[in-house]
């Protein structure tokens, strides 16, 4: 797809290294030293050019129902948000973090991000030369950590109840942090594909052997270390070891009831749907009350005289009725709700 004559002028001769598309004519467009987000004339005003330089020393996060900003911090030269569809965000986060990183001198040329995790306060990016980790509420900034994989001579995965912990050997010590299981398969792959192809190795198995006489004393010292696997990110509701029985014979007093298993959150749900639900559930209940004994029940031997209640058999196509209206005028909501969100984006934007 062509771009638009605004968007050439912006780009000032650089060549655009990725591209995402934000709905409708919208765009957002990476080059090496820039990410360019194009806006198509909308309600209030013309097509317009945002540009984030990738020299930021930080870049926070927040959500709202619909849209994901990034707010990139340039010290004493203020912030700028750049504020995308929700959906859209691992596809913008991706091409914009490598861009962020080469800025600052964190890869070198020619090396290639190759995957992007955000995992709560985890922030996880597999490149062909390293992995970079960061701990915090920011998604990044200059307090991150990394494993080149020059010094990396094993690699391995552990299960657990909520979360996997990756070991990784790196300069002679073991180091580990969690990737939630629903992930944990990708985040392997991405490890070890560019684990193995940065060692010119095939196997996990094969890179041991190639350090196997540096890896055994880095087994030993872990064995012996009283570190674990840093900070749990992902309330893994394990229960707690009980520490040696202490001297004296007071074992009994020692011992403790182990925590209960933390349960998640639920996850929110839309108030007008528990509503319909929850009427439902009333006319339900009441129908179940009013329905005919079986006659062949004890003490049925009346219920053909009773007189039949004419609403009850009605009940069912109104709540059909009922649930049809509801979902109309929800859905209606909702595209208003999208008009007056947008309306509200433009007018922040000035247009």
């Amino acid at each position: 797809m062509s771009l638009p004559e605004t968007v050439t002028a912006h780009l000032e001769g650089e060549e655009p290294v990725a591209e995402v598309d934000l709905g409708g004519e919208d765009r957002l467009l990476v080059t090496p030293t820039r990410t360019l987000v194009y806006r198509a004339e909308g309600l209030l005003s013309d097509e317009t050019v945002e540009e984030f330089p990738h020299d930021a020393e930080r870049i926070t996060l927040s959500t709202s129902r619909r849209k994901a900003k990034l707010t990139l911090d340039y010290g004493l030269d203020g912030e700028e948000t750049l504020s995308v569809p929700k959906g859209k965000f691992d596809e913008v986060l991706h091409p914009l973090l490598a861009g962020v990183l080469d800025a600052n001198g964190i890869t070198d040329a020619g090396e290639t991000v190759k995957r992007t995790f955000r995992f709560s306060e985890l922030t996880l990016i597999v490149t062909s030369n390293r992995v970079v980790k960061h701990i915090g509420q920011a998604v990044w900034d200059e307090e991150f950590e990394e494993y080149p994989f020059e010094h990396v001579t094993d690699l391995d995965f552990e299960p657990g109840n909520v979360a996997t912990s990756v070991v990784l050997t790196h300069d002679g010590r073991q180091e580990r942090f969690k990737a939630p299981n629903d992930d944990a398969r990708a985040v392997e792959a991405a490890i070890t594909d560019a684990l193995l192809s940065y060692h010119d190795v095939q196997s996990v198995e094969e890179l041991r052997a190639k350090y196997a006489d540096e890896n055994e004393p880095e087994a030993e010292a872990e064995a012996n270390s009283p570190f674990g696997d840093g900070p749990d990110l992902f309330d893994e509701g394990e229960t707690p070891v009980a520490d040696a029985e202490p001297e004296g014979g007071a074992a009994a007093e020692a011992e403790s009831e182990p925590e209960s298993e933390s349960e998640p959150e639920p996850d929110a749900v839309d108030e007008s749907d528990d509503d319909t639900d929850r009427i439902i559930e009333q006319v339900e209940a009441a129908t179940a009350d009013t329905e005919p004994t079986d006659p062949g029940a004890d003490g049925a031997d009346d219920a053909d005289d009773a007189p039949a209640d004419p609403d009850v058999g009605d009940l069912a196509a109104e709540i059909d009725e009922l649930r049809g209206v509801i979902e109309q005028q929800q859905a209606e909501l909702e595209r208003q709700n999208d008009l007056i969100e947008q309306l509200i984006e433009e007018l922040r934007q000035g247009r």
